[in-house]
């Protein structure tokens, strides 16, 4: 993996890391789960609109053969997905749904392996086992030995497995089009579903403190419309199952930031689980190179 899409991995994960604490924030100071949903979409939709009309930007819109493929993936990766998160999130810490949502590569890589048919070496493998391990370290170390799949669990589930989808199916419309037309394509499509919460949103908005408004703004900024965006100019330019095993380091990330602003203290089995999630991006990516460099001592 080259320096460009490590250093555009690294930021996409830790934007998406810190919206978990931020979706948090906007629940707990008088945003529904629904409102809070299309209020930061209606964002991201208006920011991509705005990249959209600049004239530099030669925007594209997409062909008809395309409309049914990108709605379903705007469906999967962001209605499905954001709906499953912020309402997971209404029962569910953020440092706990992040962790659940860190279990994404597993899925993610199996999808391309098997339909993408990309090679995945015994390294990938490894590395792919030791974040599970990890993850769920984590997700003891939240929810305690009795952990159950309540209610809240089970949306965030159903969102990991619909981002997985959506980031595998994703990669062939690279071909055709550029990685920000694209994420604005998916954004718009999934933007669409959630209008059916818009009766009350403006009487939630004025009702909800500063925080939760700021909170709101910045997820619509940064992980629905900046990091969606940086996301898929590195799926375009990287491997789809490599570039996934970033998304382990998103418990961690969250963690921290979910113990700085909520004040929510993570366990000393989470921590150790959030090293062993780290571990398995080293496994994944350093290993890996180090393998590539021996069979193609030209390669960067």
């Amino acid at each position: 993996m080259n320096r460009k899409v490590f250093f555009i991995a690294m930021i996409t994960v830790v934007g998406w890391a810190s919206g978990f604490a931020a979706i948090s924030a906007s629940l707990q100071g008088g945003f529904s789960a629904g409102h809070l949903m299309l209020f930061r979409f209606m964002i991201a939709s208006f920011i991509f609109f705005l990249y959209a009309i600049y004239p530099r930007s030669n925007f594209k819109w997409p062909r008809k053969e395309d409309l049914g493929r990108i709605f379903l993936l705007g469906l999967a990766g962001i209605t499905f997905y954001q709906f499953g998160v912020t309402f997971g999130q209404q029962t569910v810490a953020a440092g706990t749904a992040s962790m659940i949502v860190g279990s994404a590569p597993i899925f993610t890589t199996l999808i391309a392996v098997f339909i993408l048919k990309e090679r995945m070496e015994w390294y990938g493998w490894v590395g792919l086992g030791i974040g599970f391990i990890g993850i769920t370290l984590i997700t003891l170390g939240s929810t305690g030995m009795t952990f159950t799949l309540s209610k809240g669990l089970l949306f965030i589930f159903f969102a990991t497995v619909s981002t997985s989808f959506f980031f595998v199916y994703q990669k062939p419309l690279f071909l055709t089009y550029h990685p920000i037309e694209l994420t604005a394509y998916f954004t718009w499509a999934g933007t669409i579903p959630m209008l059916i919460f818009l009766p009350g949103l403006f009487d939630t908005i004025q009702s909800a403190t500063v925080e939760a408004t700021v909170a709101a703004v910045y997820v619509g900024i940064v992980p629905a419309a900046l990091c969606y965006a940086t996301w898929a100019i590195a799926l375009s330019i990287g491997n789809v199952s490599q570039i996934s095993s970033f998304l382990y380091l998103e418990p961690p990330i969250a963690i921290i930031i979910a113990w700085i602003w909520l004040h929510e203290l993570p366990t000393v089995l989470s921590m150790i689980g959030g090293f062993i999630a780290i571990s398995s991006v080293a496994v994944v990516n350093i290993i890996g190179r180090k393998n590539r460099r021996m069979k193609d001592p030209v390669s960067t």
